[in-house]
């Protein structure tokens, strides 16, 4: 058989175009430290470069010094300049953030507050920059807090909803707990107006809508952050109720439906949630199960130029010690590929890899940003930092 036809039957048994070579690159953005620094967020910028943030501290809604930074990967450099702040309100911690660059050209940082110290009492706070591109931290332009005032009846409405059937055969246990607790601050109205949370990118829509995915841990589910005018105004949209469904990214599909993918907080089985709206996010199906593990932990989803869905996730029930990309070619009825981009056997308490934060670049290439914890060192030695990756999908095609 001619040696060029072998070859390509080759790549085509295993999903690689002989045209795409496989590649893989990883790298610390800043050394290991003591510090907590977690929960990542990349874009890529017009100029090719690359910016990221997370946030820095001594730990997280309970510690008064965390603070958000970020740092940049220039055009056609190898490493990352070193960080600088970003965000900080000084006494409180500022957490979960995340960034998204809008169909102007700007860049904006979402992420809350934490006021008392507890999720459910995080502030949404926002900054805009259409100068960010040059070294150090962007020029600020505006900045605010989104507040959001539900329609408490109808807030009320799809909670009981949700939970009340399912309440009258639920025995006794944490999941009952939960539900309980749901109808209890379904009507209350601190709960609806605080503790939204960012954490995976926004999206914007064909038509122009901004849709910033969020999350409550005081009600341990999720709904979504609407403009239709450019950031200018804001509304809620209908919750996502599940109990556990949290941290949702959000992809489109061909048709126009939306499809949130959700961290499991809830009780067993541990798995990814999903929900579906066909009203460009305003109103959501009911959450059920995907067959992905999930140990508790944040995963992202995003669409590739060609179509293809891309999944980035912990594979476990239980730790974060392994994190898996996985491919699918009709808009997640199956999903053909998988490979690791980090996997540890010695399990959770040696190391863990998660909150990832994941892009599609302009030249096709794949950009991915995550926590990267060695916790098998002692508390106060240098174990913690945030790692990025660039590969492509033919490496996600050749599997482990």
């Amino acid at each position: 058989m001619n040696y060029f036809l072998l070859l390509l039957l080759l790549f085509l048994g295993t999903g690689v175009s002989a045209a795409e070579e496989p590649f893989h690159e990883a790298q610390l953005i800043f050394p290991l430290e003591h510090w907590h620094n977690h929960s990542s967020s990349i874009v890529e910028m017009s100029n090719g470069g690359f910016f990221v943030t997370w946030f820095h501290g001594s730990g997280e809604r309970r510690e008064d010094d965390v603070r958000i930074l970020g740092a940049r990967l220039g055009p056609g450099k190898k490493s990352w300049i070193k960080p600088f702040g970003l965000a900080d309100n000084p006494n409180f911690p500022d957490t979960n953030c995340t960034l998204f660059i809008d169909d102007r050209e700007r860049l904006w940082l979402f992420w809350p507050t934490i006021l008392a110290n507890e999720w459910h009492t995080a502030l949404l706070n926002y900054k805009i920059s259409s100068d960010y591109q040059r070294d150090g931290p962007p020029v600020w332009e505006k900045s605010g807090n989104i507040l959001f005032k539900h329609d408490l009846e109808r807030f009320e409405e799809k909670v009981r909803g949700y939970v009340e059937p399912d309440l009258e055969t639920e025995p006794e246990g944490r999941r009952r707990e939960q539900m309980n607790a749901l109808i209890e601050h379904a009507g209350d109205k601190f709960f609806s107006r605080l503790g939204w949370m960012t954490r995976t990118h926004p999206i914007q829509l064909p038509s122009g809508r901004i849709v910033v995915p969020l999350y409550s841990d005081g009600y341990s589910f999720s709904l979504m952050g609407i403009s239709d005018d450019g950031g200018e105004t804001w509304s809620p949209s209908e919750p996502i109720v599940g109990y556990g469904s949290i941290q949702p990214s959000v992809v489109r599909k061909k048709d126009g439906t939306l499809a949130a993918f959700m961290r499991d907080a809830g009780p067993a089985p541990k798995r990814i949630a999903t929900s579906t709206s066909r009203d460009d996010g305003m109103t959501w199906s009911r959450v059920v199960d995907t067959e992905f593990p999930n140990p508790g932990s944040s995963c992202e989803v995003i669409v590739l130029q060609d179509g293809t869905w891309l999944l980035v996730y912990n594979d476990t029930e239980k730790g974060r010690h392994s994190l898996a990309i996985s491919l699918s070619d009709d808009e997640g009825k199956s999903w053909k590929w998988t490979r690791h981009i980090e996997r540890d056997g010695r399990g959770e308490r040696a190391t863990t890899f998660h909150y990832p934060s994941v892009i599609q670049a302009r030249d096709k290439s794949i950009h991915l940003t995550y926590s990267y914890f060695l916790n098998h060192l002692p508390r106060d030695a240098a174990r913690k930092s945030i790692k990025y990756a660039r590969f492509n999908a033919a490496w996600v095609k050749q599997g482990d």
